[in-house]
């Protein structure tokens, strides 16, 4: 059920739904999340289910502020801490220390958990109300069935999970693409998952360089090699290898879609939609886009590469790559 989300009275119902246990949909500037309180496991369980989620690939828990943070932390490491104050409210999930008996269900059962605050409007009305009514954060990962393309706009929440759930309507999503993620967890941050927030600038707000992953880092969401998958096959190409592909007009799919950069519009693929040239706008309309193709009934996406050598794309092109893993052909180079 849509609920507008600028009325009191349905932040006030989708509060009540959360602290009774029962999942509801709410915007965030980055996408919009399937919520369940965060302090009750089996509430929890229930975005797993409705998600066909596996129930150890962690889950970003929503606070409204660093003091609710503090409660799911056992010590919040000065790192973090720098990275709040920078970046919340906002598009950064930092990882951390887990509190014993805290969000365990939520955290995939591992001893760390990440936590975000979120700054969209509504999101923040949610948080609050239903913090007055006894709930210590909200467990939200995107609101989508389990490595799909994720929903910026409320009829896609909607369209995936009808009219049962609660989906709070608070407009298209201002960043498009999820939050950053960097492990504060142990000695040295690192960057587990890129988003609209550059290297650079996380590196700033810490005071030292982000470290590689490794082996050793955390389980957190969103990374897995598959992901954010519309229905279409994926192709993920340069700008030359893209060229070269259309050239070969014989050997087109059926019912082919482009989504092109640096590409003029060319005759023969079924849908052309030009890519912006800001990796801020590109991030923007980047899911609604491959859902706008699926529904369009495009049987393959041929995508030109986000540039390589701005980190300001790192975001996309991370998404992009993970969509593009998700089918059997090859990720980069020509189709197949």
């Amino acid at each position: 059920m849509l609920l507008n989300g600028s009325d009191p009275s349905a932040i006030d119902r989708a509060a009540r739904a959360l602290a009774d246990g029962e999942l509801v949909a709410l915007p965030t500037e980055t996408v919009y999340g399937l919520g369940a309180r965060a302090d009750r496991d089996a509430a929890v369980a229930k975005i797993f289910a409705a998600k066909g989620r596996p129930t150890d690939h962690p889950l970003i828990v929503h606070v409204l502020d660093i003091a609710d943070a503090e409660a799911f932390t056992s010590a919040l490491p000065p790192v973090a801490r720098r990275l709040m104050e920078a970046f919340w409210p906002g598009p950064l999930t930092v990882i951390v220390p887990r509190a014993p008996g805290m969000a365990a269900a939520a955290a995939g059962a591992q001893a760390s958990v990440g936590l975000r605050c979120p700054a969209h409007p509504v999101a923040r009305a949610l948080l609050a109300r239903a913090h007055e009514l006894g709930v210590r954060g909200v467990a939200a990962p995107s609101a989508n069935r389990f490595g799909k393309v994720s929903p910026t706009r409320a009829e896609h929440v909607q369209s995936e999970f009808g009219d049962e759930l609660l989906v709070l309507d608070g407009g298209a999503c201002d960043v498009g693409i999820e939050s950053s993620i960097v492990d504060c967890s142990r000695e040295h941050p690192v960057l587990l998952r890129p988003g609209i927030l550059t290297p650079a600038q996380i590196e700033a707000a810490a005071g030292e360089p982000l470290r590689e992953k490794d082996a050793a880092a955390p389980r957190a969401s969103g990374t897995l090699a598959a992901h954010y998958a519309p229905s279409a096959v994926v192709r993920l190409l340069d700008r030359a290898a893209l060229q070269a592909a259309l050239n070969r007009q014989q050997q087109w799919p059926p019912a082919l879609a482009v989504y092109s950069r640096s590409l003029p519009v060319m005759a023969g693929p079924t849908i052309w939609r030009t890519m912006p040239q800001d990796a801020a706008a590109a991030a923007f309309e980047l899911f609604a886009v491959l859902r706008e193709l699926d529904a369009a009934g495009a049987c393959e996406i041929w995508i030109e590469t986000p540039p390589g050598d701005d980190s300001a794309w790192d975001g996309v092109r991370d998404r992009l790559s993970r969509a593009a893993a998700a089918f059997a052909g090859p990720a980069d180079g020509e189709p197949q």
